[in-house]
């Protein structure tokens, strides 16, 4: 990517930053040059018609070259400026190097006339880019170029699991701070993309506002108001837990927002993807045709990890969206040592924390993990929120369930809820308990059921009690009714009985006068 990276410096330099090129090519003609930038969308022909890049071929052959004094290159140096003050170039290009040195056999010389090559350029004011191949071993052909350059760029295509990848270093850079780790590069259709592996600073604003996953219940779960924006998620579990249904249905959320989302699958294609969640209620075509998703299906195969990160890093800038769907990332790698997974990953959260992109991350787990949160720690390190889902089996049947392991800054369960999948999309099932553990699948169903005809039978056994209490209640009430009507018969008597004239006994013997006081004392008596 030699010839690639130094055209783009010039090709940028003319149509971004107003300052003309001249680049000088020894081993490809202008026409094969402009040919091979235009696969990279840039128009050379045009530029060079606008007067703002010139490209100047000069033929180079071992077999024509006839050596008579001594070598030197006062004749490049004329020709070279007469293309740069034709059109007042800023930028040179110098492609390649040992194309120009490849008759001397004079390496004094060549030393020579490559300090003067710098110094010309220099003095000039010429922002130069000079293309050179490495050496057995040394940096460059004639191991004095990275001394003479301020700045030396070092490429690298390597192979790696059977996967090519390209890589870029910056060895020096004098007067300036910089980094010395390799970067992944892509050379794509609009040109070269780097993406940085250590430059990203834990800075970016953390946001208050929450997003709703699409899924009630898992909102509830998650404090009742689902995730942080620009947050990462990461959704795990086993084959067949239902992590694919969960991711799609949280982008399929955005897009009712009227956000966009932007979704990498690395396991079935854009079609196959849209049939499969279709079955269960999520339409995704409709928000494809819309413009507010994007479905990006391509084989872990195709491109090595740092590339599928830079491609990603690309998509992200084009579309802009507000929520990245990347399932799985389990597939990226085909090491099961989640180090060589982490560092990438790291790179493209950071990434996607700086412009505010809510991030979901499915993970393949290994089936009956029993050290999961050993397996899982250099991935969940770095997720905000972490969702584990699970299958089980038990009494010939298998469960799925959900459970919310951690979730930085909120409240959330510490439940594990059964998970179920429909035509009408998912659903949490609420929590059962019987004889104090927590029941899914039939052992649930049969403990519902148990629960309902128990109830039912409470019902009924409260209603018997309540009308034998109330016939109780009537039979106390006619009873009551008769002796309050037996009373008022013996009150009545009583009253007929003291209406009647009072009769006087004949008294035998004694005064009339004490007859009379007798009678007085037995009136007031009664």
């Amino acid at each position: 990517g030699k010839t690639m990276l130094a055209m783009e410096f010039l090709l940028r330099g003319a149509t971004e930053f107003g300052e003309p090129g001249v680049c000088m090519v020894f081993e490809e003609t202008a026409e094969e040059l402009s040919a091979n930038m235009r696969s990279l969308g840039f128009d050379l022909d045009r530029l060079q018609a606008q007067k703002k890049i010139v490209v100047d071929y000069v033929r180079i052959e071992r077999s024509e070259i006839h050596e008579t004094g001594e070598y030197d290159l006062e004749a490049l140096f004329i020709r070279l400026g007469y293309a740069i003050s034709s059109i007042g170039a800023k930028r040179v290009v110098l492609d390649t190097l040992e194309a120009l040195f490849a008759g001397l056999p004079n390496e004094a010389i060549l030393r020579a006339e490559l300090r003067r090559l710098f110094r010309w350029l220099k003095d000039r004011g010429m922002t130069a880019v000079i293309t050179g191949e490495r050496g057995e071993t040394t940096m460059t052909r004639y191991g004095l170029e990275e001394y003479v350059a301020d700045c030396v760029i070092m490429l690298d295509h390597r192979i790696e699991q059977q996967t090519s990848t390209r890589r870029l270093r910056v060895v020096k850079y004098r007067g300036s701070a910089h980094g010395t780790n390799e970067y992944p590069f892509l050379i794509g259709a609009k040109g070269l993309s780097v993406m940085p592996v250590t430059s990203m600073r834990l800075q970016h604003q953390a946001s208050s506002q929450r997003l709703g996953t699409g899924i009630a219940q898992l909102d509830e779960m998650l404090g009742a108001k689902g995730v942080f924006r620009g947050s990462s998620v990461l959704v795990s579990g086993s084959a067949g837990t239902g992590k694919s249904s969960v991711a799609m249905i949280f982008a399929e959320a955005a897009c009712r927002r009227g956000e966009r989302a932007l979704v990498f699958v690395y396991e079935e294609s854009a079609s196959q993807l849209m049939r499969n969640l279709k079955s269960i209620g999520v339409d995704l075509a409709t928000w494809v045709d819309k413009g507010l998703l994007q479905i990006h299906a391509n084989r872990p195969t195709m491109q090595g990890l740092e590339q599928h990160l830079v491609y990603v890093h690309d998509a992200v800038q084009d579309f802009d969206p507000s929520v990245v769907i990347i399932d799985p990332i389990s597939n990226l790698s085909f090491d099961d040592d989640s180090s060589l997974l982490k560092p990438a990953l790291m790179r493209v959260i950071d990434f996607l924390k700086e412009r505010q992109v809510t991030a979901l991350f499915t993970n393949l787990n290994k089936a009956n993990d029993s050290n999961l949160a050993i397996t899982q720690m250099g991935i969940s390190s770095l997720m905000d929120t972490w969702i584990l889902m699970s299958n089980l089996v038990s009494n010939g049947e298998r469960t799925r369930t959900l459970q919310v392991v951690k979730a930085r800054g909120m409240p959330h369960s510490n439940q594990v809820r059964e998970f179920l999948i429909s035509d009408h999309g998912v659903d949490l099932i609420d929590v059962v308990v019987s004889e104090g553990q927590v029941v899914t699948g039939r052992a649930r169903v049969r403990s519902l059921a148990q629960a309902r005809a128990d109830q039912l039978r409470e019902q009924q056994d409260d209603a018997l009690r309540q009308h034998e209490l109330r016939s109780r209640r009537l039979a106390i009430e006619a009873s009551m009714a008769a002796a309050r009507a037996e009373l008022v018969e013996i009150d009545r008597a009583l009253l007929d009985k003291a209406s009647l004239p009072a009769e006087t006994p004949p008294v035998a013997g004694g005064s009339a006068s004490a007859r009379s006081k007798g009678a007085r004392g037995a009136k007031g008596t009664r």
